[in-house]
């Protein structure tokens, strides 16, 4: 396979003042850090971490000069691990990609075999970039419910920032397995778009703060996918029914939560840590052998939108601007 010397990038950089700048570059191959496998990108996808990478969050970006994208598929163009061949159609999620190390918003990565896995047979290169860390972490909270017994006669189950990418694959996920699926969103446009990924019921968030003071509240939903974190979290566990669950997985709204005891000890509520970034290899495979097949969603073009590289900088602004509906795919081909 052919390895251009040069290739683009999306590197973001701090000056002796301490000011954040990111450009469109050409870079090296020599500026990828070393590995075992080297990947032409195709595309990758933009989450909300790399949202704050693009903005230099210190929390996410280490070191500078840096490429964000925790997410990219694409062609292995060398490789020195046989069980990573040239010319294999391959993904790499989380793990330190974008954030430990230059990540997907470029033409290429370099990255250690044992994050690199095979895309789906059953799936297009583009199509596993519009699942992505979010659609493994929506899988990961479908999964952690699906372990303690949470069935569609259960009850409804609640999806927190359900129009973002996480909320909007959870959804129609549990939508697809027969579930019942009451949408948060502070979208209150954003109906249609919720119908079509399989919502039941709409509610607002100021419908949750209204008694925010208490420390439980009437028992609604069987089970939650949450997004959010922050106050949102709160709220939600003192809303779910007796012996139920929640999967938290982001922090949209904050990280750090107050709450009483009382969901847990008074109505058995359980709180499931989704994280997507270490899961092992094995787990992954198996979800993505999933979501490409008995999980794979129809809706997926609805939810998904192709930018190119030269636009994520617009498409980060709208995204912490809460102006983003579902997914973004970034294509690095410019298609």
């Amino acid at each position: 396979m052919n390895v251009d010397d040069l290739f683009r990038a999306m590197v973001i950089d701090k000056d002796s003042r301490g000011d954040i700048h990111r450009q469109i570059r050409q870079c090296t191959l020599d500026d990828l850090p070393p590995g075992e496998v080297l990947i032409k990108v195709d595309f990758s996808s933009l989450n909300y971490k790399d949202a704050l990478a693009v903005m230099g969050h210190p929390g996410i970006v280490r070191h500078y000069p840096h490429v964000p994208g925790i997410d990219a598929a694409g062609d292995v163009a060398a490789s020195n691990n046989p069980n990573v061949p040239e010319g294999a159609r391959v993904l790499v999620t989380g793990f330190g990609l974008g954030t430990e190390i230059w990540g997907g918003f470029a033409e290429y990565i370099c990255v250690p075999a044992e994050w690199v896995m095979l895309v789906p047979s059953e799936m297009s290169t583009k199509e596993s970039m519009s699942i992505g860390t979010a659609g493994l972490t929506a899988a990961l909270c479908v999964e952690a419910l699906l372990r303690n017994d949470v069935i569609p006669t259960n009850g409804e189950v609640l999806v927190s920032g359900a129009t973002g990418g996480v909320g909007s694959i959870a959804t129609a996920i549990l939508a697809k397995l027969g579930y019942k699926v009451v949408a948060l969103t502070r979208k209150t446009s954003s109906e249609s778009y919720l119908e079509k990924i399989g919502v039941s019921k709409v509610i607002n968030h100021e419908q949750l703060a209204k008694e925010s003071e208490r420390q439980l509240c009437k028992e609604e939903w069987a089970a939650a996918v949450d997004t959010l974190g922050g106050t949102m979290l709160a709220s939600i566990l003192k809303r779910i029914r007796y012996g139920g669950f929640v999967a938290a997985c982001g922090m949209a709204s904050g990280t750090e939560f107050a709450t009483s005891v009382f969901p847990f000890i008074l109505r058995g509520v359980n709180l499931l840590g989704i994280d997507s970034v270490r899961c092992p290899l094995p787990q992954r495979k198996a979800l993505w052998d999933k979501l490409a097949t008995e999980w794979k969603l129809s809706c997926v073009e609805n939810i998904t939108q192709t930018i190119r590289l030269d636009d994520v900088g617009s498409a980060v602004e709208s995204l912490l601007a809460g102006e983003r509906l579902g997914r973004t795919i970034v294509s690095l081909n410019y298609t």
